[in-house]
């Protein structure tokens, strides 16, 4: 779990050290906007701009019950950063699996793509799709309601 926080904590202490000098220097004003810029960036690439991940386990089995897509990701990966914005709203319709918390959900994303942890991997009635368009990814989270 602590492997997910790294990338925004380092975000954040960095702007801290870059908005550090100017704010030794009398400007605050350019420190608050340098560490809210890294504030933002530490935020976006946090695990809280997704839903609630679970585990690889339960998802297959939400799946298997209501015909939704598992989406597996990481924090910190562009692509699933960029498939979670494009779903919007609709990003609560698929079940989401943190491959960083859950070494089973890393294991099937391997198997899916030869070796890798290419993220974001989605399974679609068992078949995985590796980052498949976000249109197209809606479509099936509305198709299976």
């Amino acid at each position: 779990m602590m492997r997910a926080w790294i990338l925004p904590m380092l975000f954040v202490f960095c702007g801290v050290g870059v908005a550090t000098g100017p704010a030794l220097d009398g400007s605050p004003v350019e420190a608050a906007a340098l560490l809210l810029v890294f504030a933002l960036l530490a935020g976006v690439h946090s695990p809280l701009v997704f839903p609630r991940s679970i585990g690889a386990l339960e998802a297959r089995r939400r799946s298997e019950a209501d015909g939704r897509p598992v989406v597996y990701w990481r924090s910190g990966c562009k692509y699933c950063l960029r498939l979670r914005f494009r779903l919007g709203r609709g990003a609560r319709r698929v079940h989401w699996v943190d491959i960083w918390r859950d070494p089973a959900a890393a294991a099937e994303v391997r198997a899916a793509n030869e070796g890798n942890e290419t993220v974001p991997t989605v399974f679609v009635a068992g078949r995985p799709h590796t980052n498949p368009d976000p249109q197209w990814v809606r479509e099936q989270a509305s198709s299976r309601e």
